[in-house]
């Protein structure tokens, strides 16, 4: 018969001192140790939840970013900047400056 071992990782929290209580109590009640009882809710939780990850870094899920030729020219503008390439910088210090820029666009 072959056992398996579920890796494990230590993690110190900080709660409450009437939250401890509280869980405590209801730990209790189940006839289980504090330690036991937090892991057990935590785990139930952790696996109740949903992880999605998108391809789409916009928050409001903007359909810009679903294109790939645009995500290509970020990408690429980006690898540009971070390598020091970049073709132009405009610097608008004033309002007048900002305004005009606008208007010749």
């Amino acid at each position: 018969m072959a056992t398996m071992t579920l890796e494990k990782k230590r993690k110190n929290i900080d709660l409450p001192v009437d939250v401890l209580q509280r869980l405590s109590v209801l730990a209790a009640s189940q006839g289980k140790s504090l330690k036991a009882f937090i892991e057990h809710l935590l785990v139930v939780k952790a696996n109740s939840i949903s992880v999605e990850v998108l391809e789409n870094p916009s928050p409001s899920g903007d359909s810009f970013f679903e294109d790939t030729e645009n995500m290509a020219e970020i990408s690429a503008r980006v690898k540009a900047h971070k390598a020091g390439k970049t073709k132009s910088a405009i610097k608008l210090k004033s309002a007048e400056e900002i305004k005009s820029f606008i208007d010749n666009l």
